[in-house]
């Protein structure tokens, strides 16, 4: 709903506007309708409005052709018709007035449409209800778009028309459903920059500039793809404007191009402005969000690559415990292989030794060396995970504030806010890394005394898939990375050869744990594996 063309500031303008016929075309052509009630099968859409008209005018002749409940059901059935869409507000910015009241007029849209659909249902029923549920009734979310002016390359002028999102609003828990719930393959190079494509693409383009980490990227995303668009403001911290104006992005993805060679997703390294671009089809398959978001981890990742920077495909905790110490643990492994359930483990079994356990990054980060000192970052603010792996306290905790994509299919996920853009950017201390190794039978965990050992386990990135891609069986992924390290194996290896002498130079605990999820998936072995993890980090 673009609120600069259209705004409606009563009932009546409201229902005699074209967007509330185009409403009711589409419910009275929803099948809903024709097999519910067949009483509505011969209105049109004009006959509809009329009849709402003649009710918000206190027409009784109207209950003369018509029931009453018959009515009111209709009514109810398409509200709820209108309120299974994603709706969407987007308003530019272009003075300070709007900047300033931006989700008030998204606040009193919102209350127009639920007092509309209220007011209407108490005239047909004859009596005001005594029960009120306080509903989205207009949006789900609201955009503020801005006009940023940023130094454009040249090849890059098609980009000018584009605006920025400025301020996203959401009203979780935000309910979205998209046709594909799996990622498959991996991301490729191409020789072409995919921005020469951009200026023959149809349709609304929006621009969400991230702070992924440390880089700028320019996020571009066709209309089609506003889930995963909405998705981005609970994974990736946004940027200010003043990050944004004046200032050449790092990394920058076109998603939902028209054409892309055999329909696949690559990524192109423009050398003369030093910008990673990224291009991804408009297909079904990539309405799953994974893809935005593992492109989005590829193009930083190779950009840290270029850096002299080691992208790490796991998870990163600081642990206090109740002795005093605290432990900087990173979890370190592809899909499935069982970071996020180690950690869960390792709550259940702790009870009272642990205080508290902060998220350092949930996906992905990185190690980098400087002088004699290696630290690691991350890139999200947010995590993308399994509802599945979940525990109900988790669950329970972060349920108002998170984005739930495909909710009821299997492979739902949730993105719920986790850290804050500081955190994620601070260096931080690595006390111990860790392979999540889910294919042995080995319980515990061990501890690397030779590097080369260590580092081929790591390099091997081995573990069994549990269906979260389109894998099966046992796989192997360089470096348990598919998201630039396989890409650019010979960037990698120079870096992690570096990382790991550095690593055992300072004598960093470097091992496994052994999660059982690719075996026989047992809670108990896992749990006694977190112990013996328990017992290492109070230890040390």
């Amino acid at each position: 709903m673009n609120l600069n063309k259209q705004y409606y500031t009563g009932v009546n303008e409201l229902v005699s506007s074209p967007e509330f016929k185009q409403l009711v075309d589409l419910y009275l052509a929803s099948d809903n309708l024709l097999t519910t009630y067949p009483e509505y099968h011969d209105i049109t859409a004009t006959d509809f409005i009329i009849l709402i008209k003649r009710i918000l005018a206190h027409d009784e002749t109207v209950y003369e052709n018509i029931n009453r409940d018959i009515l009111l059901a209709g009514i109810d059935d398409a509200y709820t018709f209108f309120r299974s869409f994603l709706r969407v507000t987007v308003t530019s910015g272009y003075n300070q007035v709007i900047d300033n009241n931006f989700l008030q007029i998204d606040d009193q849209l919102n209350d127009l449409f639920r007092d509309f659909y209220r007011t209407i249902s108490d005239e047909v029923r004859g009596r005001k209800v005594n029960r009120y549920r306080q509903l989205n009734a207009a949006s789900n979310a609201a955009l503020l778009m801005k006009r940023r002016h940023w130094p454009i390359p040249a090849g890059y002028e098609a980009l000018a028309k584009i605006n920025f999102i400025d301020v996203a609003m959401i009203r979780p828990p935000l309910m979205m459903h998209t046709p594909s719930n799996k990622r498959e393959g991996v991301f490729s190079a191409t020789s072409v920059n995919p921005v020469t494509k951009f200026a023959d693409q149809s349709g609304e383009w929006y621009c969400y500039p991230a702070k992924i980490g440390e880089s700028l990227a320019y996020i571009y995303f066709h209309e089609d793809f506003m889930v995963s668009g909405l998705s981005l403001t609970n994974l990736f911290a946004m940027a200010h404007d003043y990050e944004v104006e004046g200032k050449k992005p790092d990394l920058m993805l076109f998603f939902g191009l028209d054409h892309t060679e055999n329909d696949e997703s690559h990524y192109y390294y423009d050398e003369a402005n030093d910008i990673w671009v990224g291009e991804v089809p408009n297909t079904t398959k990539t309405t799953y969000f994974g893809y935005m978001k593992k492109m989005c981890l590829t193009l930083h990742n190779l950009h840290q690559l270029k850096a002299g920077k080691l992208p790490i495909h796991g998870s990163m905790v600081r642990i206090a415990f109740a002795n005093g110490k605290t432990k900087n643990v990173v979890f370190f492994g592809d899909s499935g292989a069982g970071k996020s359930e180690s950690l869960e483990a390792l709550q259940e079994v702790a009870d009272d030794q642990i205080v508290d356990m902060e998220t350092i990054f949930d996906d992905m980060g990185s190690f980098t060396l400087t002088g004699d000192q290696i630290y690691a970052q991350g890139t999200e603010t947010g995590a993308f995970v399994r509802l599945d792996d979940l525990s109900s306290a988790v669950a329970f905790n972060n349920m108002d504030r998170g984005i739930y994509l495909n909710p009821e299919m299997k492979n739902a996920r949730v993105i719920i806010p986790v850290t804050s853009i500081a955190n994620v950017i601070a260096h931080h201390h690595i006390d111990m890394w860790v392979y999540a190794n889910n294919y042995d039978d080995a319980i515990g965990v061990h501890q690397f005394t030779d590097k080369d050992e260590a580092k081929a386990v790591f390099v091997a990135g081995k573990r069994k898939a549990l269906g979260t891609t389109d894998e099966s069986g046992m796989t192997t992924t360089f470096f348990a990375n598919p998201f630039g390290p396989v890409q650019e194996p010979e960037l990698t290896q120079p870096v992690i050869d570096a990382t790991f002498d550095k690593l055992f130079d300072q004598g960093v605990y470097v091992g496994e744990i052994y999660t059982h999820l690719g075996n026989d998936r047992s809670a108990a072995a896992l749990q006694d594996s977190a112990r013996a993890m328990l017992k290492v980090l109070m230890e040390q």
